[in-house]
């Protein structure tokens, strides 16, 4: 027969409205390592909540806001261009584009058609090279 007098403490991982994710499943749904969740974490970009037990907990905002910052590094960006559009790592929706990105995404965009640029002279003169003709 169970004893309904026996106490038992159950550790509550709710921290806080919403935080209920831990550090570790953000990491499994997002794909970002846990030490890059408390990088982003400690510059500011995402919120988290301490628990009574130090751990952190993230809600399913800062999810979002994680897999939005691992698309704007996937696109070039350095994470000291990506401070410097909060606005962009607080919106509700997930998007692909934030508005305040386009000037930085311009810039991206000259360096890589600068770099293409360089690579084909590159490539022209590996084929030339390899055919015995003069290189220019």
């Amino acid at each position: 027969m169970l004893n309904p007098d026996i106490n038992v403490r159950v550790k509550r991982k709710f921290t806080g409205v919403g935080m209920s994710l831990s550090i570790g499943e953000v990491s499994v749904r997002t794909g970002v390592s846990v030490r890059a969740i408390r990088h982003y974490d400690k510059k500011g970009l995402v919120t988290s909540v301490r628990g009574d037990n130090g751990y952190r907990y993230f809600s399913e905002q800062s999810v979002a806001q994680i897999c939005q910052i691992r698309r704007l590094i996937l696109a070039g960006f350095t994470l000291a261009e990506i401070e410097t559009f909060p606005a962009c790592m607080r919106r509700e929706e997930n998007r692909e584009f934030c508005p305040e990105t386009h000037d930085v995404l311009r810039k991206h965009l000259d360096e890589v058609d600068k770099h293409l640029c360089s690579l084909e002279t590159q490539r022209e003169r590996l084929l030339k090279a390899l055919t015995g003709r003069k290189a220019n």
